[in-house]
């Protein structure tokens, strides 16, 4: 099975809903956990990065394209 891309600054798409209704997280901190601020409320989440993978949808938008 192949890895996820995903890089610092990218927003992702989640497979649940955050409780303020929106499923799109910003990636703010990586290493073996990932932090991620929610882009509805702007809460931020750490979730073990296995767990995030598991839990990823799809990148959305990426940082890498805006530059």
């Amino acid at each position: 099975m192949e890895r996820k891309q995903f890089d610092l600054g990218d927003i992702v798409q989640m497979k649940k809903t955050h409780p303020c209704g929106s499923n799109q997280m910003e990636i703010i901190r990586m290493g073996m956990d990932i932090r991620m601020k929610c882009v509805g409320c702007e809460h931020s989440i750490l979730l073990p990065r296995a767990k995030f993978e598991k839990n990823m949808k799809k990148v959305i938008s990426s940082a890498n394209q805006e530059q």
